[in-house]
């Protein structure tokens, strides 16, 4: 994807020093485009505990380099799993961070430790490679859905689509997921227009994806999180699509705080709920989302604070409760399967069950 023209991915290696790796601070956006240069395994778990750098499949990404990094420092067996393990519970809830680290191991177990750095590099680099192709994959699956609404109505009549938090590029290695099929439409030229939640405490919506789609023309309106059963029922919603950071082999989905009640709207209003996500995200292992998936708790100051832009054009973080209030942070929630219209992966869609999963990943 583009900003101002130039193609970026999400996460690159320098190509000056050609070790360390860069990500943007996606705390800063929409106001300012920081780019950080990461160059120790301590610097990338930061980033990803802080979220400047977020989205499961980035996480991912961003971790398997930082995997790398470490062995720069140190590759005996003992150092490298360490740093695994460190790395791996930067974020409990994003499965695809835990299977880019066990792909790592598994991968750089059998190597001698003067050959790792190298062979780490060259997995990470595979890992992104691999991600943007099944985003762009998802995106055409999608499109497919898109497509078919609009050939049920008169040319160049408006589609109404309505996301929760980010799930674009700039939280996978490129292209995005929820977003992927979005931004072919409005490629290809189809008249799309996006409801996007602001997706409190972090407002990834009204930050990240605004500010994609922005960037990339794609007509979108900033709502509040609550404002989607309201559109829903007065018939301005065509479709949700929303990202993922976990799915279970029966097809529960956990995905951003918020999204179940979005599904919950859904449904009463008989509105399709699709789900999108590369195959890096289904956790075979897990069968009851709302029971076994680790839901992280963040700090209560994401709710009590605010962070935007002053009227001076200054970045600032203000307090919006009382004093001595406290507050309760649960980052997701578990949308049943039942609630789910569909999944989108790589491979096609399938319904959220297990029988739909495993027919597109015979494999598993």
């Amino acid at each position: 994807m583009k900003i101002n023209g130039t193609p970026y991915r999400s996460v690159w290696v320098n190509e000056k020093d050609g070790w360390s790796i860069h990500i943007f601070d996606q705390t800063r956006l929409p106001f300012s485009l920081d780019i950080l240069r990461l160059t120790t395994q301590q610097e990338v778990a930061h980033a990803i505990r802080t979220m400047q750098v977020r989205g499961a499949p980035l996480i991912g990404a961003v971790a398997a380099y930082g995997l790398a990094l470490a062995l720069r420092q140190d590759a005996s067996d003992a150092a490298m799993e360490q740093n695994a393990t460190m790395l791996a519970a930067t974020r409990p809830t994003a499965v695809n961070l835990h299977w880019a680290i066990d792909r790592m191991l598994n991968s750089l177990r059998p190597v001698a430790p003067a050959d790792r750095v190298a062979a780490a590099y060259a997995e990470a680099g595979r890992i992104c490679n691999e991600d943007a192709a099944q985003n762009e994959a998802i995106g055409r699956h999608g499109l497919e859905l898109i497509r078919e609404i609009a050939k049920n109505r008169p040319a160049g009549t408006q589609i109404n689509l309505l996301t929760h938090c980010n799930a674009g590029w700039i939280a996978t290695v490129d292209w995005g997921t929820a977003l992927a099929p979005i931004y072919m439409a409005h490629d290809e030229g189809l008249n799309v227009h996006v409801w996007v939640d602001e997706t409190r405490p972090r407002n990834q919506g009204a930050a990240l994806t605004a500010w994609e789609l922005g960037s990339h023309g794609v007509p979108h309106t900033v709502i509040a999180d609550n404002a989607g059963g309201h559109l829903m029922q007065h018939g301005k919603v065509d479709l949700v699509i929303v990202g993922t950071d976990r799915v279970t082999r029966t097809g529960d989905v956990a995905n951003k705080i918020g999204t179940y009640l979005k599904a919950l709207a859904a449904q009463d209003n008989k509105v399709p709920f699709w789900v999108a996500l590369p195959s890096t995200t289904i956790d075979w292992s897990v069968a009851n989302g709302v029971t076994e998936i680790p839901i992280e708790e963040r700090a209560a100051s994401e709710i009590t604070h605010v962070a935007g832009r002053d009227e001076n054009g200054k970045q600032t973080r203000v307090q919006i409760t009382p004093d001595g209030s406290p507050a309760a942070n649960p980052a997701f929630d578990v949308t049943p399967a039942r609630l789910v219209t569909g999944l989108i992966t790589e491979r096609g869609v399938c319904p959220a069950t297990e029988e739909g999963l495993r027919s597109l990943f015979p494999e598993q």
